[in-house]
């Protein structure tokens, strides 16, 4: 980012000069009248106020933005505990609601909360929880004074490039702060499951290389406004590590969804539009003669859904949603959530050896 940063001094530099330059020939160039002096005195301070612009900031100014960040919206992180397991929240609002992720509160409903600038342990209870997006919501019982609610910011506005800050509890390590930028924008992720399948599948991610590690989910991506830009979730994995965290690839759900996935539960208890295409299909991954991946085989039609209104039956076997190759369940539900319900798309299966094709009106999940 500072090589960003020197590029455009570099560029914007020339300019202040050239304005400089114009101010000092004018200068010299008048007859000596008031209103000439005038001009030119109007000019070079302009070109002053223009070189000032253009100046490069020090990595005391970058500091100093790290630091008032940090002072600024690390109060609104804070840690949840379950009975096992430990995670982040982020304040979202002055009633006492924390929203963080689903696979941080599981199956559990009642949770130990610690903010960063209190050694007190709060206790909180699940509001509801959303898995289909990897969110929920968890209310303090009772609020402390001091509480601060962080701002989250318009994601859609996140470029790639921009400088974060990722806070949270990291290997149960409170009040953790790591920096990176923005990677990527718009990616849609599948998460692994924890009983080893598939998880959630979650479109518009934000790509960040600032570290995220387990205890980082439900934790704060965080601008250098001191806006929440995303709520961090999980990391890539390596196969050729292991499956271990692949280094500078973590993933955020933008703030622009958790903001409309919160207010829905806070309002009215639940979720209650939820945006995100469905099939109105219960399906598995098929393999050809040659044990690879060869699409999608309906296994249940929820009646009165998308598919079923499409003629779609059990039995069929998708491979194509529109122009998008289907091959595994994990590839069909990534397809799903680039489109929004109410979307005509054509979905091609297979029925007793033979390929067609059908015109489908997406649900909603």
């Amino acid at each position: 980012m500072d090589a960003s940063r020197n590029r455009a001094v570099r560029l914007l530099a020339p300019v202040a000069i050239l304005s400089c330059s114009l101010a000092l020939l004018s200068g010299c160039s008048g007859s000596g009248s008031s209103g000439e002096h005038k001009t030119s005195k109007a000019r070079t301070e302009q070109a002053a106020q223009a070189a000032e612009v253009a100046a490069p900031a020090s990595g005391d100014d970058l500091q100093s933005d790290y630091l008032k960040v940090i002072k600024d919206v690390l109060p609104s992180v804070v840690q949840i505990q379950a009975s096992n397991d430990l995670g982040s929240g982020v304040v979202y609002d002055d009633q006492g609601h924390i929203v963080t992720n689903a696979h941080v509160v599981g199956d559990e409903t009642t949770f130990k909360v610690t903010t960063a600038n209190s050694e007190d342990v709060l206790s909180a209870e699940l509001v509801y929880s959303y898995p289909e997006q990897d969110l929920a919501v968890v209310k303090l019982d009772k609020v402390p004074d001091g509480l601060k609610a962080a701002s989250f910011a318009d994601s859609s506005k996140v470029d790639v490039g921009q400088i974060v800050l990722a806070m949270g509890s990291p290997l149960g390590l409170s009040s953790s702060v790591t920096q990176g930028i923005v990677s990527a924008t718009g990616r849609t992720v599948s998460e692994g499951g924890s009983d080893g399948g598939t998880g959630a599948t979650i479109a518009n991610m934000v790509q960040t290389s600032a570290a995220i590690n387990p205890g980082n989910s439900g934790g704060a991506l965080v601008n250098l406004d001191g806006q929440v830009i995303g709520i961090p979730t999980l990391a890539a994995t390596d196969p050729d590590l292991g499956g271990s965290a692949a280094p500078g690839i973590g993933f955020a759900i933008p703030s622009s969804m958790v903001k409309t996935v919160a207010d829905q539960i806070i309002k009215d208890g639940k979720v209650t539009d939820s945006g995100r295409a469905a099939l109105g299909i219960t399906g598995r991954t098929v393999v050809d003669g040659s044990y690879r991946a060869a699409g999608v085989a309906v296994v249940e039609v929820k009646s009165g859904g998308a598919a079923d209104k499409a003629g779609i039956e059990a039995g069929d076997i998708i491979t194509r949603l529109g122009d998008t190759d289907i091959t595994t369940i994990t590839s069909l539900s990534e397809a799903l959530a680039e489109d929004r319900p109410g979307q005509k798309t054509t979905v091609t299966y297979t029925r007793d050896g033979n390929e067609d094709k059908a015109g489908v009106t997406l649900g909603e999940q």
